[in-house]
């Protein structure tokens, strides 16, 4: 069967067992502490907790995943065995309290044996056993229902089923949280198939795990309590590579005698070819006997399958918006990048090889995952830029390598290795088998402890929080927000809950509000609130974790507690907030029309006199591209289309709505329209017409790290306020040139021009008056120790034409020592040129300059040719410079 085959007969068995079949989720997860989505159960974690009711309760998917960083990294596994990758899919059928253990088991044997043929007799199961200490009890169930599969088959389930502790057979969402049991199914691949079950769970390519099927029963609580789940679910996955490479090295299950690959399959076969038709070099599947002293030919097969996982990992990733980068899992890309483009040299691929690789990933994915087809363009840009920039980091490593093999260490130092992984993107694994080609050992032990320092910095910074499952009505009540309505901002009634009283203010707690507190991004509201006969100014307003909005007030307000209140929200305020949030919409469809669909928002700040827009984007903008996206933003707010917020379930929101990967949603979300043409999911205030806005004016484009851009600007009043600002300093610029308007860009090039022909005339003039200087210095030229000597204070402007001047002085000596000074100000520069002949006579020019600008107050040095220094008593130069001079002479 062929791999688009395999999975879709996986999808369609599923879907006649009543399954809605969902696309994949983005590779960019939504949970705080993965660098990946990483498993296919991730993206159903809220169905799982209780925080949004599922889709079905059905599910079948193939789920892109990345397992590269963090607690599951396969990197540096990839290409010295046959089984690892970075980037693979993973099938699943899922159970939302519905079906339980006795249909995932069933459908799983139904699969396998009755659909694809996998043969019997080579498969074997596994359940949970709790050894000492571990949780809950033997997983009678799942034995039961096992036995009753595998007595149909004609297996003995004594020899079939083998079982296995919280290690093997536990699953658990983090240290707390939904976990329970799960049953692994593992195919024997020896050539004879008689193992009998002795490989299973043993680190052996020849005895694979090809399915685990998750049974999540029970609640694990910070105290170490497994309470029984009120809704039981079922979490399965697959490797689908494992599957695929399987069925492509034994031909069908007919002949087990070529050791088992992943990459034996129609999945990376097209990316060999093209490798094969860069390089020459043809794939031979072979492994590594000696991962550290690969073979020429393992070499070759290392590095074909290290390039083919990586730019599956790369184009998937930069297809769902994930950019190679400086820090977290855009720091991981970059590695995954320049460790293929490393081993791509050992096949002497020529530069930009790899996103000549982009081709194949999308003719074998594109038709499941079409992102790759949409951002085709994108991923090839961004892997050009970020391969042609990595070559020039290249060279500076294989140099810091030759100058380890220079010294002739006995080994490369764990320090140095991890300078080449971390600085430079050479991977550990290319470095050992470099050294090993010189004889060299790498220290991995030390190379691992700077590893591991790395990882706990990365640890301590990385968020944690307790896991819990929302199985009960929370007894917290939170402020109930009034204020999306633009007819309910004033004279709003509510009561008073409670007042926080804090370092000389009072947070005042109400059942109700219209006044918005702070949150993604946008700053809380400002406004009036009556409590009986006073009011209070209402500085600002923020919520707390419960959900309840703190109004704070300046000063006490008293025992107000139970009391009934009026509340107004300052509506010019209020409004110049939102006209900046919902441009922040409209710049966010411009950015995505003229930049692409990569385009997704990175944070932002939304206050009332500017709007700060971060966004994933791997360029700077031109400044033609800026004009059409402020031109384009413009144009929506002169159509003043309406601005529409409803509430929907999530699974229901509409398919072009934009929701933002790590953002956490609720069962039900807020949907804002602009237009049709713009769909958010956003909890914020808005404008109810996009002409509303006014003029949007872009203030500022710039990086804030690699493949994240930040733009500022402004509309309404603050646009208007910086166009009377620009326009007054326009009319001051034309009025000091003499010039209209619309004249002053070309009076500014005329003058320019002007001043860069003066500029040239005075350089020219001041080279000329540099070499009459030097060549009237030749009858000051002493002759000393079979030297030309001269030590003299030169005229120059700055000390770098005293450094230029000093080069052309000492062109003058034949066998030359040259000391000269300059005076600039109050401080004195030196400079010290020699030639190897005064080297080998012992005058050296750092030693002079070191001694000598420590007798004009200063310092300095630098090497035997040439040295600089400075010192702050000017005054002193000439005796300096005789004193020096003369002592050469009484020498």
């Amino acid at each position: 069967m062929k791999s688009s085959e395999v999975r879709q007969s996986f999808l369609d068995f599923f879907a006649s067992k009543q399954h809605q079949i969902v696309p994949s989720a983005s590779l960019m997860p939504t949970a705080p502490n993965l660098l990946f989505t990483n498993a296919g159960m991730n993206a159903f974690v809220p169905y799982f907790l209780g925080e949004r009711e599922a889709i079905n309760t059905r599910v079948a998917d193939t789920q892109k995943c990345i397992r590269a960083g963090g607690k599951h990294n396969d990197l540096d596994d990839v290409g010295l065995d046959t089984y690892h990758q970075t980037f693979f899919e993973m099938l699943g059928n899922w159970s939302f309290g519905d079906y339980f253990k006795k249909e995932a088991i069933n459908w799983a044997w139904e699969l396998l044996t009755e659909v694809w043929k996998f043969p019997t007799d080579r498969l074997y199961v596994t359940v949970y056993k709790p050894g000492d200490g571990d949780p809950a009890d033997f997983d009678q169930e799942a034995y039961d229902y096992w036995s009753a599969v595998l007595e149909k088959s004609g297996l003995d389930p004594k020899e079939r089923i083998l079982t296995g502790g919280k290690k093997d057979n536990f699953w658990m969402m983090g240290d707390t949280g939904p976990c329970g049991p799960c049953s692994e199914i593992h195919m024997d691949l020896t050539p004879a198939g008689d193992t009998q079950g002795k490989l299973v769970n043993a680190d052996s390519p020849l005895c694979i795990e090809l399915w685990n099927l998750v049974f999540i029963q029970f609640n694990a609580d910070e105290n170490g309590n497994y309470t029984p789940l009120k809704n039981k679910h079922v979490d399965t996955g697959m490797g689908f590579e494992r599957v695929c490479g399987i069925m492509g090295t034994t031909e069908g299950f007919k002949d087990f005698s070529n050791p088992p690959s992943n990459y034996n399959c129609d999945l990376f076969s097209p990316i060999f070819d093209k490798i094969t038709e860069l390089c020459g070099k043809k794939y031979g599947a072979t492994l590594p006997a000696d991962t550290n002293n690969p073979t020429e030919d393992e070499m070759v097969d290392i590095a074909f399958r290290v390039i083919a996982d990586h730019i599956r990992t790369l184009s998937c990733s930069i297809a769902d918006g994930i950019l190679p980068g400086n820090e977290g899992r855009n720091y991981v890309l970059r590695r995954i990048l320049r460790r293929a483009i490393l081993y791509g040299r050992r096949l002497e691929l020529k530069d930009g090889f790899f996103a000549k690789l982009v081709d194949p990933v999308i003719e074998i994915l594109g038709p499941v995952f079409p992102e790759l087809t949409q951002q085709e363009t994108v991923i090839r840009k961004v892997i050009s830029s970020e391969e042609a920039a990595f070559e020039r980091t290249i060279e500076r490593g294989l140099m810091m390598l030759d100058k380890i093999f220079d010294r002739n260490p006995s080994r490369i130092s764990g320090e140095e290795a991890f300078t080449l992984y971390d600085t430079y993107g050479f991977p550990l694994d290319l470095t050992q088998i470099i050294a090993a080609e010189k004889g060299l050992e790498v220290d991995t032990a030390a190379f691992q402890k700077e590893m591991n320092t790395q990882r706990e910095r990365a640890r301590a910074a990385r968020k944690t929080s307790v896991i819990r499952v929302n199985e009960e009505e929370s007894t917290v009540e939170p402020t109930r927000f009034v204020g999306f309505d633009q007819e309910n901002l004033n004279g709003v009634e509510t009561n008073v809950l409670n007042v926080i009283e804090d370092d000389g203010n009072s947070f005042v707690i109400l059942d109700q509000t219209p006044c918005y507190a702070e949150m993604g991004g946008q700053v809380g509201d400002t406004g009036t609130l009556t409590i009986g006969d006073t009011s209070y100014p209402v500085v600002y307003t923020t919520k707390d974790e419960n959900g309840h909005v703190l109004h704070k007030v300046e000063g006490t307000v008293g025992e107000v507690v139970g009391k009934t209140a009026t509340i107004d929200v300052n509506i010019p305020h209020r409004k110049a907030i939102q006209r900046h949030h919902s441009a922040t919409h409209i710049l966010h469809w411009a950015l995505r029309k003229v930049l692409g669909n990569h385009v997704q928002q990175a944070g932002s700040s939304v206050a009332p006199d500017r709007l700060r827009f971060d966004f994933t984007h791997f360029e700077q903008i031109p400044h033609e591209e800026q004009i059409e996206i402020e031109r384009l933003c413009n144009e929506k707010v002169l159509q003043n289309d309406a601005v529409e917020w409803y509430e929907v379930p999530f699974d229901d929101k509409p398919s072009d709505v934009i929701a933002f990967f790590g953002d956490k949603y609720g069962d039900v979300v807020r949907v804002v329209d602009m237009g049709g043409w713009s769909k958010e999911l956003c909890g914020g205030t808005h404008v109810s017409a996009s002409g509303e806005i006014g003029l949007f004016k872009i203030v500022t484009e710039s990086a804030i790290a690699a493949g994240t851009r930040r733009i500022e600007a402004v509309c309404g009043e603050a646009a208007v306020d910086l166009v009377e600002k620009r326009f007054e300093i326009l009319g001051n610029l034309s009025h000091a040139f003499s010039s209209k308007p619309e004249e002053l860009t070309q009076r500014v090039t005329d003058i320019q021009a002007k001043l860069a022909e003066a500029e040239k005339l005075i350089k020219q003039a001041r080279a000329k008056e540099q070499s009459n200087q030097a060549a009237a210095l030749k009858d000051e030229i002493c002759s000393i120790d079979g030297l030309s000597v001269l030590a003299k204070q030169l005229q120059a402007d700055n000390p770098n034409d005293l450094r230029g001047l000093a080069a052309k002085t000492f062109k003058e000596l034949e066998n030359g020592l040259l000391v000269a000074g300059g005076i600039f100000g109050k401080k004195v520069t030196l400079i010290a040129i020699a030639s190897d002949a005064a080297n080998s006579k012992g005058y050296r020019a750092g030693d002079i300059v070191r001694n000598l600008t420590a007798e004009l107050g200063g310092k300095g040095g630098g090497k035997p040719d040439f040295a600089m220094g400075g010192g702050t008593e000017p005054d002193k130069l000439q005796s300096v410079l005789a004193k020096w001079l003369e002592s050469l002479e009484n020498k």
